[in-house]
């Protein structure tokens, strides 16, 4: 086992590794940017260095200062957590050509899945549904609209190396296709220096549905249920729950399959996500593989009662898993929101600044995973999200109720959050019935 592991990362996920390290015995060597300095969680670390201001470009995003960081503190391994550098197979490799244990998957898997069409074609092989769509990225108009018309519209533009709705358009004809095409390449080209799009077969008012996945490396792949990650703004996810409901017990277990056969395709160990889309009907779609531990992990630690992160330090200490698929349960159900520091009201826009005042809920069931304080001062150089509630409950409906309530309890003063509209969702009869799709509360609640 290591003695020593270096946190790539900030906030929330780098307190929760370096809460697991402690608990495992492991030292913890933390980074910061200049606007992290005076964070709290980084005073549990044994050891801390700076790596630049505050823009992530200059720090965060770094390879060769986190990899200095991690030979000054003498570390045997590097985790990433979500975010920055997570999914960057080159920083995988770089880590581990310098004698560095990289927390996650082979760089040689993360190179493949982290392609989009290169992960289809690992699906195809693994027998795993795909969306009707092009074979490859699309490089002419002509070839887009026969293929738009072979499948029927609508359909939609993504790019490859793309992620959290960028480079992605829904085309309904001809014209809106050519158009979407240039706009789709140009942001994936700004956002992830890659122009490469493809078509896929839009699925209207789409579920999305992801299988959390165990590998380690000697052989055994586990899935550990599914997560509903339906209730979305503009692809980003607000709400997520385990397990999914109204999901027929059948589809459960082949979702779930289908997601072990694809990571055993890819040759995939640690922690990863399968992420499908289930229509109306309940056929599901294979969208893309996350290699790194995810947001909403808590859910499925709740349900299962194992800790990914601890898991993940396993594995990649060459430690087999020690359990079996029989052996891991479900348990009751779970719920987590995000609770972003944005405005609602005034199109999301973000809202940094201090918070004046801080009230925790608590009670049987209810776990906080948050890194700030009451006068903690929000940043504006990085992702929105404050913390997140997570309630476990026998049921959906006692969970929600305990959500209800936790999130009347919550105070956060200060700065603008998404509390009154996460309040209007569990209020909402569609999600309270179980019917979100990934476009709910655009339609349903806060518009376009």
């Amino acid at each position: 086992m290591f003695q020593r592991i270096l946190v790539a990362n900030r906030g929330e996920i780098a307190l929760r590794i370096i809460r697991a390290c402690r608990e495992m015995g492991i030292q913890t060597v933390a980074v910061f940017s200049e606007a992290d300095r005076n964070a709290d969680y980084i005073r549990l670390a044994d050891e801390a260095y700076c790596i630049g201001p505050a823009q992530s470009a200059n720090s965060y995003l770094l390879i060769n200062r986190i990899i200095s960081a991690a030979e000054v503190g003498n570390v045997q391994a590097i985790h990433p957590g979500y975010g920055f550098l997570s999914e960057n197979e080159h920083f995988a490799e770089v880590c581990r050509s310098c004698n560095i244990e990289f927390i996650g998957p082979p760089h040689e898997a993360m190179a493949k899945l982290g392609d989009k069409v290169t992960a289809k074609e690992i699906a195809k092989s693994a027998k795993v549904n795909l969306v009707p769509g092009s074979d490859g990225l699309i490089t002419d108009e002509e070839t887009a609209i026969g293929i738009a018309n072979k499948i029927g519209y609508p359909v939609l533009i993504k790019a490859t190396a793309g992620g959290g709705g960028k480079g992605m358009r829904v085309a309904r004809n001809d014209i809106t296709l050519k158009a979407g095409l240039k706009q789709a390449a140009l942001e994936a080209e700004k956002a992830f220096n890659n122009a490469g799009v493809y078509l896929e077969k839009y699925i209207e008012n789409p579920r999305h549905v992801e299988v959390q996945i165990l590998a380690d490396q000697h052989g055994e792949v586990l899935h550990l249920w599914e997560r509903d990650c339906s209730t979305q703004r503009r692809h980003q996810k607000m709400i997520e729950e385990s397990p999914a409901p109204n999901l027929p017990n059948n589809v459960r277990e082949e979702l779930c399959k289908a997601a072990v056969r694809l990571v055993k395709t890819a040759g995939y160990t640690n922690a990863g996500t399968c992420e499908f889309i289930v229509d109306k009907d309940n056929n599901f779609y294979f969208i893309e593989v996350n290699a790194r531990i995810q947001v909403e992990h808590p859910v499925t630690e709740q349900v299962t009662g194992i800790d990914l992160i601890r898991q993940q330090i396993r594995v990649a200490a060459n430690e087999p898993l020690g359990i079996k698929q029989k052996q891991v349960p479900c348990n009751g159900h779970a719920i987590e929101v995000r609770i972003n520091a944005e405005d609602p009201d005034n199109d999301f826009r973000g809202s940094p600044g201090k918070i004046t005042k801080l009230r925790i809920p608590g009670g049987l069931g209810v776990r906080w995973d948050s890194h700030v304080h009451e006068g903690y001062v929000i940043p504006p150089y990085y992702d929105s999200m404050i913390g997140k509630l997570i309630v476990h409950k026998p049921t959906r409906l006692e969970a929600i109720a305990c959500m209800k309530r936790c999130l009347d309890e919550l105070v956060l003063e200060g700065v603008k959050t998404t509390i009154p509209l996460l309040k209007r969702i569990f209020n909402h009869s569609a999600f309270v019935e179980g019917k979100m799709y990934t476009t709910f509360v655009e339609q349903e609640l806060v518009g376009r």
